[in-house]
């Protein structure tokens, strides 16, 4: 086969267009710090790299979550926290009651004392996150009182106060962030009620103030079956958000190191090695010379000329 001198023209130019092609690639990889600049250049690694970052987005999304978790439990336990102080302090109102050496006076202040401690309990009750009540269940829009009475509109669905609020903090794990308060603080109501009947009864002594409400006052002791009871049901539920706040923290760590893991498998997927590209670059840059000191040889001066 007879090799013109356009066939040789043909096969330099298009040998010098493929090393222009591959200059041309090493400079965008060494500009933009990423071996892919479209998903042309390697289907594989930009598909791999769309996949890495539909798992960091889930994971920017699952730890907004844990944020949003961390601020139920949060506000719950210290809700809870405030509970128990205000039931202590019940429990020390009522053994100062059923003193019998109290004046009216003294009773008078007691009751006082108690009445505005029931009217904390159900402020406590109606604790808000943003516009929405912790203690409410699935009925987040309505507080549990209003006007010092429970609220009609959240207990016509009983079931909605006892559901789950669960969010979703991981793949497949879903966590529930509220309590269910309801049965709480009806059964403090109940008893709160009971209590302001007795101390307001003027008939009632400190002794029958304490057989009535079932307490045994020694020195240093007291026990009150009703609000004991209600104290053991805020400490077990308080455990309870402990504990789930003790696994939000365990998923929190885990997105961390997802995150951290995921960022350099994207970094070693798609981001170019600096020292590498730019050796390639060099390299490629002497056979391109290399290519023109040839081709110089092989076909007229005048192409060449027009080529440079």
């Amino acid at each position: 086969m007879r090799v013109t001198q356009s066939m040789l023209s043909s096969n330099m130019l298009r040998n010098l267009n493929n090393s222009y092609g591959k200059m041309s690639k090493y400079q965008e990889q060494l500009q933009s710090g990423k071996l892919v600049n479209r998903p042309s250049d390697d289907p594989v690694i930009a598909v791999k790299g769309m996949g890495y970052r539909v798992d960091l987005d889930k994971n920017v999304q699952f730890q907004r979550n844990i944020g949003e978790a961390h601020s139920w439990l949060d506000s719950t336990d210290e809700s809870l926290g405030q509970v128990g102080e205000a039931l202590k302090r019940v429990k020390e109102l009522i053994v100062q009651a059923a003193n019998d050496t109290n004046t009216p006076e003294d009773r008078q202040k007691i009751n006082a004392e108690i009445s505005q401690i029931k009217n904390q309990l159900q402020d406590i009750g109606n604790s808000k996150i943003g516009e929405n009540y912790i203690f409410s269940g699935t009925h987040t829009n309505q507080p549990l009182y209003k006007d010092g009475l429970p609220n009609p509109d959240a207990t016509l669905t009983q079931k909605g106060l006892g559901e789950k609020i669960e969010i979703n903090v991981f793949d497949g794990i879903n966590m529930q962030i509220n309590t269910n308060g309801n049965d709480l603080f009806k059964d403090i109501d109940s008893f709160m009620g009971k209590l302001e009947t007795i101390l307001n009864d003027p008939a009632m002594t400190g002794k029958d103030i304490g057989e009535a409400l079932g307490a045994t006052i020694t020195d240093g002791t007291s026990t009150i079956p009703g609000l004991d009871a209600l104290t053991e049901k805020t400490l077990t539920l308080r455990a309870e958000v402990g504990a789930r706040q003790n696994r939000v923290e365990m998923m929190e760590n885990r997105l961390s190191l997802q995150e951290v893991n995921v960022t350099k498998q994207m970094s070693q997927n798609e981001d170019t090695d600096f020292a590498k590209t730019i050796t390639d670059m060099v390299t490629q840059e002497s056979l391109h010379q290399a290519a023109l000191s040839v081709g110089a040889k092989v076909i007229q001066t005048t192409l060449v000329d027009f080529i440079r």
